[in-house]
C-alpha cells in the first residue's frame, strides 16, 4: 500500500489549471488506501462528475484515514453534554499548517503584519479544537499585544483602539457570542484598521441568529464597513474566508460542489440550493471529498454562501451503510 503522494509540498502552489489533476490523483490514492471511502464509493458511484463524496458524519463513527501511519495529532469537534463529537486523525501537521498559513495570506496578507485577537472562549475551554490551534499559530507570528483573550472585552477594545491610533491592522477573530457579549459591553467604537471576523457559533449561549443579523449588528456598533467570515471544520484542513456579504472563497486546493440532499448522485448548478460538498485536497492523509451537512449554494463568479443546515429527518442518511 502507498502510504505517501509525492512531492505534496507543492499542493498549495498549484494554479487552478492543475486542481483536477491533483484531484484525481488524491482521490485513487483515497479509493486504495481508505476502506470506508472506498465502500462508499461502490454504492455510491458517481454518475455525474468525477468523484464520490464521503458523508461527514463518518467522522464520528469511523476512523477516517488514508493511511496507516500514526497521527501527529487529533483534531475533534464541539459537542453538547452526551453527544457524539468528530475525530479527525492527522498524520502531518505541517500540511494543516501550511494550508491555513497559505489560504489567510492569500485573502489578508502575511500574518506577521497584524495584531491577532482571538476571543474564542468556548473552544477554549476544551482541548483537540483545530481552530484555537490555527489561532495560536497566528497569535505567535502576529504583532505585540497578540493573544486570547477570554471575556475581557474593555482590554480587548483598548488594544484596538491603540492599535487604530498608529494604523496598526488588527485581526479579530471570534465566536458569535462573544462577539455579541463583546458589543453589549461597549460603547460603540469607530474602527477603520481592523478585520472583524465570526467563526460562527451560538454553543447553547442564545438563541441562534442569522449571519446577516449578526453583521448587521456588527458593523453598526463597531464602525467597520463589513464583517469578514471564515468557513472551517474539523474535518477540512482548508478554511474559506468571507470578506464581505456572506460570499466565500476558497483557496486554489479547496473547491465547492452542491449536491441534491436527497441524492448523492445528483448534483445542482450555480444558484441552487443543496448539500454543500467540499474538495479539500490538504486532507490528503484522511478524506478529501467530503459531503458536509451545510445547505449552501454556489455563484458564477466561483463564491459560494452557506445558507444553513439540512434536516435529515426525512432523507434518507448514512445510516444506510454498514461497515465494521
Amino acid at each position: 500500500m502507498t502510504e505517501t503522494i509525492e512531492n505534496i509540498e507543492n499542493l498549495f502552489h498549484i494554479p487552478l489549471s492543475k486542481f483536477n489533476d491533483w484531484a484525481q490523483l488524491i482521490f485513487q490514492f483515497q479509493q486504495k488506501n481508505n476502506s470506508i471511502f472506498a465502500e462508499w464509493h461502490r454504492l455510491y458511484p458517481p454518475t455525474s462528475g468525477e468523484f464520490t463524496f464521503l458523508p461527514i458524519a463518518f467522522f464520528k463513527s469511523h476512523l477516517v484515514s488514508s493511511t496507516s501511519k500514526n497521527a501527529e495529532i487529533t483534531f475533534s469537534s464541539s459537542g453538547t453534554t452526551g453527544s457524539t463529537t468528530s475525530l479527525h486523525h492527522v498524520t502531518e501537521l505541517k500540511i494543516y499548517e501550511e494550508s491555513f498559513t497559505k489560504g489567510f495570506e492569500l485573502f489578508y496578507g502575511p500574518i506577521e503584519n497584524h495584531c491577532v485577537i482571538g476571543l474564542l472562549p468556548s473552544y477554549l475551554e476544551r482541548t483537540g479544537s483545530s481552530l484555537v490551534y490555527m489561532v495560536d499559530h497566528f497569535i505567535k507570528r502576529g504583532k505585540p499585544n497578540s493573544g486570547f483573550y477570554l471575556d475581557e472585552y474593555q482590554t480587548v477594545a483598548s488594544i484596538i483602539q491603540d492599535n487604530e491610533s498608529k494604523n496598526q491592522p488588527t485581526l479579530l477573530l471570534g465566536v458569535t457570542f462573544a462577539m455579541l457579549e463583546m458589543i453589549n459591553s461597549l460603547p460603540p467604537q469607530q474602527w477603520t484598521h481592523t478585520i472583524v471576523m465570526e467563526t460562527g457559533g451560538m454553543k447553547g449561549r442564545g438563541p441562534e441568529i442569522t449571519r446577516e443579523e449578526l453583521q448587521n449588528q456588527l458593523t453598526a456598533h463597531l464602525g467597520v464597513q463589513h464583517v469578514h467570515s471564515e468557513y472551517g471544520m474539523t474535518e477540512l484542513l482548508s478554511q474559506a474566508y468571507s470578506q464581505k456579504n456572506g460570499r466565500f472563497h476558497c483557496p486554489p486546493w479547496m473547491k465547492i460542489c452542491i449536491q441534491d440532499p436527497a441524492d448523492p448522485q445528483q448534483w445542482f448548478g450555480h444558484e441552487k440550493t443543496g448539500r454543500i460538498c467540499i474538495i479539500d485536497l490538504a486532507n490528503v492523509y484522511s478524506c478529501s471529498f467530503i459531503a458536509t451537512d451545510d445547505l449552501g449554494k454556489t455563484h458564477d463568479d466561483g463564491s459560494f454562501e452557506v445558507l444553513g443546515r439540512i434536516d435529515f429527518s426525512a432523507l434518507r442518511g448514512c445510516n444506510q451503510l454498514a461497515i465494521g
